[in-house]
């Protein structure tokens, strides 16, 4: 089998950059959606916000993120990668930042709602690019850490507010929303010049496009062999939605989706609502549950690092698998135990967080693996956006739930929704490690594995 020059080229200085860059977005993510938590004591109180109404606050970025994967999904297939890992970068600063003025309960849902769009257009966008730059061997271990920014993002935004709280209370509740504007405005700034992606472009002809691409990525332009290989891979073709919903993508689309949904409806549910969480266990909601509420997060950064070597290792399938059930246990326990002490509470929320971090790097490699360049950003936004129902729904209803049904049964609520992902996962999770794009988005594996053995 011929390597493309992508798969060719050694993991080197453009790639740890366009990670980075690509970091961002999840980064952002995290803190957005995050320190919603943070805020949401003083914006009730100033705003006077029914139960209900919180209860939208902390959903609306996640129907916004919904939203944004699902529409510029399909754009980013269609105008390109590179132009949109700008854009949508532009509209999360403005949100944010008007959230300084933000006179009722309704602006401030409507601005959540429009950074949840941004973010929600970054998912496709970045995982896009950067799963097509990157070479087989090193693609697992890359994309799973970009989930790793995702909590960095939530555990600075329960710093920040843990920092200013302290100082000023709940009052500087609009700057603790607007805060997210001056990393975006950072980031913004950096992503410029960011090469197009040459699969993207050999898949819409521009075949010298492609080559200025390589060049400016890789300091060389790739020979004529090189090119025409990597062309034969990503042959010309015009990217169509209704792919990702018909024939073998369908499967994959309810997978992807299913796995990612059943991961993050209870656990953005929890980490929107740490504080008022471990609020239940007695901790003061204005500072000590803040400082757990960014331990905890960190526990769940901690659990991406070992999974993200044991997807090259061991394998995705199995990875996948087992994370589900490690999730399970804990929220099983805090469920039918709701009056266990607040330390060993901590102790299984961390066993939780570990486990959810570990199987949360299968996020952005599974819908990038899986798909094919002329619909990979639209499946990652129809997958992402699939998770948003559950995970919009999860954190609406969380403060409803503790409040009518209580503390343990919500926590069995979280396990059987992790129950429900281990078997999806254990009936359509297949095994791409060590595959090339265009290997592991086929779905025809037997005729792959012959062409491959010639």
């Amino acid at each position: 089998m011929r390597h493309s020059i992508i798969d060719a080229e050694p993991y080197g200085k453009f790639h740890r950059k366009l990670f980075f860059l690509s970091a961002g977005g999840p980064f952002l993510d995290g803190y957005i959606l995050s320190v919603v938590g943070v805020a949401i004591g003083g914006a009730s109180a100033d705003l006077g916000l029914t139960p209900g109404q919180e209860g939208l606050v902390g959903a609306s970025a996640l129907v916004g993120v919904l939203l944004g994967g699902l529409v510029f999904g399909w754009v980013t297939d269609r105008v390109g990668r590179q132009l949109m890992y700008t854009i949508d970068l532009v509209a999360l600063v403005l949100s944010s930042a008007l959230c300084l003025v933000v006179p009722d309960a309704w602006w401030l849902i409507a601005l959540r709602v429009v950074a949840g769009v941004a973010v929600g257009a970054d998912y496709p966008i970045a995982t896009s690019l950067l799963a097509e730059w990157l070479p087989a061997d090193r693609r697992g271990r890359t994309m799973g850490a970009l989930v790793a920014a995702w909590f960095v993002g939530a555990a600075a935004a329960y710093l920040v507010g843990y920092a200013v709280t302290a100082v000023a209370g709940d009052e500087p509740w609009r700057w603790i929303l607007a805060s997210g504007a001056l990393p975006g405005i950072i980031i913004l700034l950096a992503r410029l010049g960011t090469p197009e992606s040459p699969r993207w472009l050999l898949r819409h002809g521009r075949r010298d496009d492609a080559r200025e691409a390589i060049h400016k990525a890789f300091g060389r332009y790739p020979t004529e062999a090189e090119l025409t290989v990597l062309a034969e891979q990503e042959p010309p073709a015009k990217s169509r939605l209704s792919r990702v919903f018909t024939g073998g993508y369908l499967r994959r689309t309810l997978f992807a989706g299913g796995f990612w949904l059943c991961q993050v409806a209870p656990a953005f549910a929890i980490i929107t609502f740490y504080p008022v969480v471990l609020g239940a266990y007695g901790f003061s909601k204005g500072g000590t549950a803040l400082l757990w509420s960014a331990a905890v997060t960190l526990v769940t950064m901690a659990g991406c690092f070992p999974c993200i070597r044991l997807v090259e290792s061991w394998g995705r399938r199995p990875v996948i698998i087992w994370t589900f059930v490690a999730s399970a246990i804990p929220l099983a326990v805090l469920g039918f135990f709701p009056g266990l002490p607040a330390v060993l509470a901590i102790v299984l929320f961390s066993v939780n967080a570990l486990a959810q971090g570990g199987g949360n790097i299968l996020q952005w490699i599974y819908p990038t693996e899986l798909f094919p360049t002329d619909i990979r950003a639209s499946a990652v936004g129809v997958a992402s956006a699939i998770s948003r129902i559950g995970a919009a729904g999860g954190t609406y209803l969380l403060p409803l739930s503790l409040d009518h049904l209580g503390l343990g049964p919500t926590m069995l609520i979280g396990a059987a929704i992790a129950v429900i992902g281990t078997v999806i996962c254990v009936l359509w999770a297949p095994e791409t490690r060590g595959q090339a794009l265009h290997e592991s988005s086929s779905t025809t594996p037997v005729r792959r594995a012959r062409e491959t053995a010639r």
